[in-house]
């Protein structure tokens, strides 16, 4: 059937370790996680920097690390980049097994110390699913007797053989907004690689594929009319932690999101899950 095992990595960080007859995978409790995912027989479907020492405090330069309560900067100075859950341990509160699958769900609480940040009364959640295909959800739920508004994303990093022979397809006719300027308009369904890219996409169909000579990886969402593709390039990839130089030629992110106008807005007691899903077509 399987196993799940939680262990300790060398550095000090401890991690869920996945075992079945469908695939192997591992799940930090820093940000809740993932790392690695390889569905059995298959090449891995996450990419992590060689780079990355796996540090207390760091997220970890790949994989997929959660962006919330916010994507990007919040807009007051000295809050961090992407929020302050992917640097946070987070409970595990459930292991199921059924049919070969594993369900996982996580959830963080937030200290005395992230109320400086987020003062609100939420919770959140982290469910993964994992078989042949892996699928993640952020689930947001309003306990406040107030409207709360937040944006979000799962920040996957892919791999690629080369990033010049990747193409992305599934963008036709949507918006995007690159390096802060536009909204443009995608005039085709395909995005190619040969300069640093940074699109945030909104009215974005609910399926993408990443067209690679290793093969095409399908990503799906729930709940998000939004996505970011991104890839460093050359010279920004010396600028980056935990990242080396070489490393935008093997990796891409597409992630799934709720940002811009897609934002989460929560009425007193409503609940909002984002899902994706990725898998080997």
């Amino acid at each position: 059937m399987g196993s799940v095992t939680t262990k300790k990595h060398p550095n000090g960080l401890d991690y869920v370790e996945v075992n079945t007859d469908l695939c192997q995978a591992r799940i930090f409790m820093q940000g809740a996680q993932i790392d690695q995912f390889t569905p059995t027989g298959k090449a891995p479907l996450l990419w992590v920097s060689e780079a990355d020492d796996y540090q207390i405090g760091n997220g970890i330069r790949g994989g997929i690390p959660v962006c919330w309560p916010w994507f990007g900067m919040s807009g007051v100075e000295g809050f961090p980049q992407h929020g302050f859950a992917r640097t946070r341990i987070w409970n595990l509160d459930s292991v199921k097994m059924r049919d070969q699958l594993v369900d996982l769900t996580f959830s963080l609480k937030i200290t005395e110390q992230d109320k400086q940040y987020w003062p609100h009364d939420t919770e959140v959640k982290v469910l993964f699913t994992l078989g042949e295909t892996l699928s993640v959800s952020i689930v947001n739920q309003n306990n406040a007797d107030y409207e709360v508004s937040l944006t979000q994303a799962l920040h996957t990093y892919f791999p690629v053989d080369d990033i010049h022979q990747l193409k992305a397809s599934g963008f036709s006719q949507s918006k995007y907004i690159e390096f802060g300027e536009g909204p443009y308009k995608q005039p085709d369904d395909y995005v190619i690689f040969d300069k640093e890219t940074d699109r945030v996409y909104t009215d974005l169909s609910l399926v993408q594929q990443l067209h690679t000579p290793q093969g095409t990886i399908e990503v799906s969402r729930e709940n998000s009319r939004s996505a970011v593709l991104w890839n460093p390039w050359i010279e920004k990839s010396t600028r980056l932690s935990r990242f080396k130089a070489d490393d935008y030629l093997t990796m891409v992110c597409l992630e799934a999101a709720n940002v811009l106008e897609d934002k989460v807005i929560l009425a007193p007691g409503q609940s909002h899950t984002l899902t994706t899903h990725i898998r080997w077509v």
